[in-house]
């Protein structure tokens, strides 16, 4: 079976799954495997969770206690970006509050939409993590 022809969007995702931050967070993630199920995945693979479409943000139910797979995403998005400000910057870093099941995180109150944490495309994850961990650092040598 011939394979189809690589367009623009997948050169896209080629680039953004190449950067640092993108790199730390799949770190981060490999970490997590501690029996080996995760070994054989290409990165894109293990990214995949991070990908929500509008069309599945539009089929998670709003309101409810969030799914532990969200509350995964947004732990490991945020210790990837905590780790990747700590390898730039040389300053040692990690997320204040955790968010919890139940409304018992406390501080996280104010986002309501994080049973829909997610990005579009890998492009999309890589820019969103590089901006925080760049304006992070841009403050820490201010």
């Amino acid at each position: 079976m011939p394979h189809a022809p690589v367009g623009p969007a997948v050169n896209k995702d080629e680039e953004a799954l190449a950067r640092p931050f993108v790199k730390c967070l799949l770190r981060l993630i490999r970490t997590q495997d501690s029996f080996g199920l995760w070994e054989g995945n290409s990165d894109a693979e293990l990214l995949a969770e991070f990908i929500i479409t509008k069309e599945q943000q539009c089929a998670v139910p709003f309101g409810g206690d969030p799914d532990p797979d969200a509350l995964w995403r947004l732990d490991m998005f945020y210790t990837a970006v905590a780790l990747a400000i700590e390898e730039r910057s040389g300053v040692s870093t990690s997320p204040i509050i955790g968010m919890k099941p139940l409304g018992a995180s406390g501080g996280w109150s104010f986002y309501r939409d994080v049973h829909r944490f997610g990005f579009e495309t890998f492009r999309k994850l890589a820019e969103a993590g590089t901006k925080l961990v760049d304006d992070a650092t841009a403050a820490i040598e201010a």
